[in-house]
C-alpha cells in the first residue's frame, strides 16, 4: 500500500515520486512533497475588462467598441449593456444573451464593467 497521499487536484490515489516532487498520473499536476494541503489557485484564471477590472460571473459590462457578429449583417453597438455574463474558458471569455441578437461569445478586452 502507497503512503503518498491523493492528489489535491483530483484525488487520484496514483500518485508517483519524482525526485523532489509528487506527479499525478492522471491530470498531470505536480507539486512539492510536503505540501499536500496546497490549493490550486494556480489554476484559477482571473478575467479582467479592458479597465483591468475584474470580472465575475452575473456581472453587467458595457461593449466599448462597434462587434461584427459573425455570419450576420448584425453589429452589437458601442455602449450596450450586457447582463449576467457568464465567464468561460478559451479564446472568447465571455458567454452571454444580448437583447435582439441572442446568444454570444465575447472577449473580454472588448467589454468594461458597468
Amino acid at each position: 500500500m502507497s503512503t503518498l497521499p491523493p492528489c489535491p487536484k483530483c484525488q487520484s490515489e496514483y500518485t508517483y515520486e519524482d525526485a523532489d516532487q509528487l506527479v499525478c498520473p492522471e491530470c498531470g499536476h505536480e507539486w512539492k512533497a510536503g505540501s499536500e494541503t496546497e490549493t490550486t489557485t494556480e489554476d484559477t484564471r482571473v478575467i479582467k475588462d479592458a479597465n483591468g477590472a475584474v470580472l465575475a460571473d452575473g456581472d453587467t459590462v458595457t461593449v466599448i467598441k462597434d462587434l461584427k457578429v459573425k455570419g450576420s449583417s448584425l453589429v452589437v453597438k458601442v455602449g450596450t449593456k450586457v447582463r449576467n455574463i457568464r465567464l468561460v474558458d478559451g479564446d472568447h471569455d465571455i458567454d452571454c444573451k444580448i437583447d435582439g441578437i441572442g446568444a454570444m461569445k465575447l472577449k473580454s478586452e472588448f467589454v468594461k464593467k458597468a
